[in-house]
């Protein structure tokens, strides 16, 4: 099974720059998007074959979330059921017969960091709402979790400590995350590469690969050994982020263990 995440920075913009294109080509089962910045009517979407799922955020133009699935899900989720969380759109959660999937756009502390207060809340809220679901089935999480957690996850980290994004307090919150059960697939995998999945668009930033590596599958630790990759597809261009990828092998989790399925 293949499923990718994107923040396609305004989805508007993204359909003008190659997304159907890149879509088409993916052949994803299921596909995420964050930051769609738009009510679901302000564009004509045909995706043949996939079942769309579109969590808008009331203010128009800002943040918002959406998953194109091929495979029906038992049953889709708006937002981790908290109302002073769930008016910016920020989470879609799809429920399929061996794991939930939960797509996240992480609030971002902004300049100065002005939101952070508000992001230390959300994030205790949001993994408070991960618990509880993979307490009856393995968690898949993907988005733009807005935190580099390790120095090895940004081109500069000295210069970036108390910059949003890269504060103690954010770090500190991902690695609660990951404590609590949830394993960072890309790092899993590739515990020394270097590469990021965003980029300014100032200073040429892409062009110099001065990055940061702020979007994620995190899966369920008994999840692990299903991963057969999980990759960053930083050759995909229409946005300041680019795609990740993570392949999950077939397979049951029963009783907290996997079981590989057997032809007979």
């Amino acid at each position: 099974m293949k499923l990718i995440s994107w923040n396609v920075n305004g989805l508007r913009s993204c359909l003008n720059k190659g997304f159907l294109d890149f879509f088409e080509q993916a052949e994803a089962d299921v596909f995420c998007i964050q930051e769609t910045k738009m009510q679901p009517d302000q564009a004509e979407l045909t995706l043949a074959g996939y079942r769309q799922y579109w969590n808008s955020a009331q203010k128009k133009g800002y943040s918002g979330t959406a998953v194109f699935s091929r495979v029906e899900p038992l049953s889709v989720r708006y937002g981790i059921g908290i109302p002073e969380h769930d008016t910016e759109g920020r989470c879609i959660t799809l429920e399929f017969p061996d794991f939930t999937l939960v797509t996240v756009y992480t609030p971002n502390s902004q300049r100065e960091l002005a939101r952070l207060s508000y992001r230390m809340q959300w994030e205790d809220a949001f993994r408070e709402y991960l618990a509880g679901l993979d307490a009856h089935k393995p968690v898949i999480v993907c988005g733009d979790m807005n935190v580099a957690r390790e120095a090895i996850d940004l081109k500069n980290p000295k210069s970036n400590l108390r910059n949003a994004g890269f504060t103690e307090e954010e770090r500190e919150k991902m690695t609660r995350l990951l404590e609590s059960g949830f394993t960072d697939s890309f790092r899993w995998l590739y515990p020394d590469t270097v590469t990021y999945s965003w980029w300014s668009y100032m200073f040429h930033a892409r062009e110099k690969n001065a990055g940061w590596r702020i979007d994620y599958f995190l899966v369920s630790d008994e999840l692990r050994e299903r991963v057969g990759d999980s990759r960053i597809l930083t050759d995909v261009m229409g946005s300041d982020h680019c795609p990740v990828e993570l392949v999950l092998r077939d397979g049951a989790v029963r009783n907290g263990k996997q079981e590989e399925e057997r032809c007979s």
